[in-house]
């Protein structure tokens, strides 16, 4: 699926959307679902005032690379890389 650049498309109904998809902002390609049902776990909260707001933070581990973010009002605020012990 095509998704609009900067965009998002959220999947189900206005008043309980299921999932929520959109390309991560790092731009490398990977595609980020999250479930917003809030019956199942992990969920997330999406608010749509006038801009995209996502709640928690978005942690993506992939085998190459990991995003780890918040998108609060279109924003995306990048969280500080985590310190791995040996």
């Amino acid at each position: 699926m095509r998704l609009p650049r900067n965009g998002a498309i959220i999947v189900g109904e206005k008043d309980s959307p299921k999932w929520i998809a959109f390309d991560c902002p790092c731009r490398s390609g990977h595609r980020i679902l999250l479930n917003t049902d809030k019956s199942r776990r992990p969920n997330w909260s999406v608010s749509q005032d006038n801009r995209l707001s996502i709640q928690p933070s978005v942690d993506y581990q992939g085998v190459d690379r990991n995003c780890h973010y918040i998108i609060r009002k279109g924003r995306v605020d990048w969280a500080l890389a985590r310190q791995f012990r040996r």
